[in-house]
């Protein structure tokens, strides 16, 4: 699995423990920088110190913040907000030049929707000693 394929696998997993996903903005908004193809991504983060790594080290970001979304506004007023802009979502991104994963709006909803489908809708507690 590439670095990128485990940044995206490990997003899906802790976004669904977090409950919520972060992103970083500053007094312009949110970033939507072009990929190579010309493409424009939002990024999103899993983890809150993910967002902070690269608020620290890639220079165009250093006077961002990191803003926390819980994960049903993002699913529901994101998506379809990034759709109509015609804007791809950007996970888990990393590294010096801040590069990673993208999806559509679309893919996400149906990557989340699988999730749900997966999991039970009722499980049994487990009792922890």
């Amino acid at each position: 699995m590439s670095l990128s394929g485990a940044h995206k696998a490990a997003f899906r997993r802790e976004v669904t423990q977090e409950g919520r996903v972060f992103s970083i903005r500053d007094g312009n908004g949110f970033p939507a920088p072009a990929g190579n193809d010309g493409r424009r991504s939002v990024p999103f983060w899993s983890k809150p110190t993910r967002a902070q790594l690269i608020v620290k080290h890639v220079e165009a970001y250093h006077d961002f913040e990191v803003v926390p979304i819980p994960i049903d506004e993002w699913l529901s007023r994101w998506m379809a907000d990034l759709e109509h802009d015609g804007l791809l979502v950007g996970v888990n991104w990393a590294g010096g030049k801040a590069t990673g994963f993208d999806l559509t709006p679309g893919q996400v909803l149906r990557w989340f929707a699988e999730l749900e489908t997966a999991v039970p809708a009722e499980t049994p507690a487990v009792a922890r000693s």
